[in-house]
């Protein structure tokens, strides 16, 4: 079964998903050698809007800073 179409309702399924790209996005900051200091951090685990959270895994991937994904 493809998720990617697969439109999330419950609140439960949502925050959960949230969750899961937050800590990918932090993981992948992580793994490029960019420090995350702690206001990023608490900016993006704050942070409950999948389509914010996907724009800056994507911003992500070429951020010279962990900074640089707010802009």
């Amino acid at each position: 079964m493809k998720l990617d179409k697969y439109e999330w309702q419950s609140e439960f399924a949502l925050t959960h998903r949230a969750e899961g790209e937050v800590k990918a996005l932090l993981l992948m900051l992580e793994a490029r050698g960019l420090d995350v200091p702690a206001d990023v951090r608490a900016r993006v685990e704050g942070c409950t809007d999948s389509e914010q959270i996907e724009r800056w895994i994507r911003s992500a991937v070429s951020a010279d800073s962990a900074e640089d994904l707010f802009d």
